[in-house]
């Protein structure tokens, strides 16, 4: 759904209601695409089987002192820390 800003502002409880079904609702500025609504994604607790697959893609599995201190070292490489917080990385 594509629509001006002057159309957008008289129809908003209508376009969130769209955008929460996941449409695509693009609000448009002298014919220009100027923003789109999203459906915000639920935030809250953790996805705990996205965190095993995490720490068995990047080999953490125990908890020792030792692997923790290593732990620690990897983290505190940038290219690491990237990929633990799920960011691309290009050198």
């Amino acid at each position: 759904m594509e629509l001006a800003l002057r159309e957008a502002k008289a129809r908003l409880s209508e376009l969130v209601a769209a955008a929460e079904k996941g449409e695509r609702v693009v609000i448009t500025k002298h014919g220009r695409p100027a923003v789109e609504l999203v459906r915000c994604r639920k935030r809250g607790g953790i996805d705990f089987d996205k965190l095993e697959a995490t720490r068995r893609r990047l080999g953490i599995d125990g908890s020792s002192a030792e692997e923790m201190a290593e732990w620690k070292a990897r983290f505190e490489d940038t290219v690491f820390s990237r990929q633990v917080l799920g960011l691309d990385y290009d050198e």
